[in-house]
């Protein structure tokens, strides 16, 4: 990726738990300082506490909902006034909901929307012109197979992970040649507090395919992003259900799909 230190600075968003988490000590194994963000200031500190227990980097902690208006310009104050610089930016921040779009909440869902696009869109394009100028880092962004296909009962989410697919692919191609990596994390099901607030079962009741760890899920990306790979979706069964449902006409799998959703709602 043509970096000029040999531990630049990673920022994570939605970094308290699951694959956030992970990816905090994915990097910081390797030496990196980081920046962790995310709303939830008692497991930011929780995070915090057990990375710097483990790895001698420092660790800086932003509390902060991402969905709130104004608060990507809140966060870059925030890194202007600690003098903290970005290298590489994990857009990991997002949430999901279940259920039909006419019977959810209106002002839920496009909460759904400002976190899951506008501030992944809003933070890619604050950091990237600067990585351009440098000629190094990347930003990994982190979508779902949910991208790969419209979600009948999870209409929003879906739409907002195909738009994190599309920006992401176009961005990959803009930067060719730049020293800046742009790379899509697609995962699968995974075990994290993601289903809880979505209001769906766990993650192995969606699938008889054992789902990867949030851990195996931030290994794979951030090897995918190392090697400069465009898109990542962990696991071969994974791989084969995205890309075989992209393809499919959509008068098939729309009807499978509702079905899947609908089942997969917590009673």
């Amino acid at each position: 990726m043509g970096e000029q230190s040999p531990f630049p600075t990673v920022l994570i968003t939605g970094a308290s738990g699951g694959i956030g988490e992970a990816f905090a000590h994915v990097a910081a194994a390797e030496g990196h300082p980081l920046i962790l963000v995310a709303r939830t200031e008692a497991e930011l500190h929780r995070v915090r506490g057990v990375v710097i227990a483990r790895y001698a980097v420092p660790v800086s902690i932003i509390v902060l909902d991402l969905g709130k208006p104004g608060a990507c310009d809140e966060l870059a104050n925030e890194l202007e006034a600690r003098k903290l610089v970005p290298d590489i930016l994990i857009n990991n921040a997002g949430f999901g909901l279940i259920g039909k779009a006419a019977e959810l909440s209106r002002a839920d869902q496009l909460q759904m929307i400002d976190l899951n696009v506008r501030a992944l869109t809003d933070l890619t394009l604050r950091f990237l012109p600067g990585m351009i100028a440098k000629g190094s880092g990347g930003i990994i962004n982190v979508a779902s197979t949910a991208g790969f296909m419209p979600g009948p009962n999870m209409a929003v989410y879906f739409a907002t992970k195909a738009y994190v697919l599309s920006f992401t692919d176009a961005l990959y191609e803009e930067t060719k040649g730049s020293g800046v990596t742009l790379t899509n994390l697609s995962p699968g099901p995974v075990e994290t507090g993601f289903q809880r607030r979505a209001g769906m079962k766990q993650a192995r009741s969606l699938s008889r395919v054992v789902p990867k760890t949030a851990m195996a899920v931030a290994q794979a990306g951030w090897a995918g992003f190392k090697a400069g790979e465009r898109v990542v979706v962990p696991g071969t069964m994974n791989k084969l259900a995205a890309y075989a449902l992209r393809g499919a006409p959509r008068r098939v799998i729309l009807p499978v799909l509702k079905r899947a959703m609908g089942m997969a709602k917590a009673r």
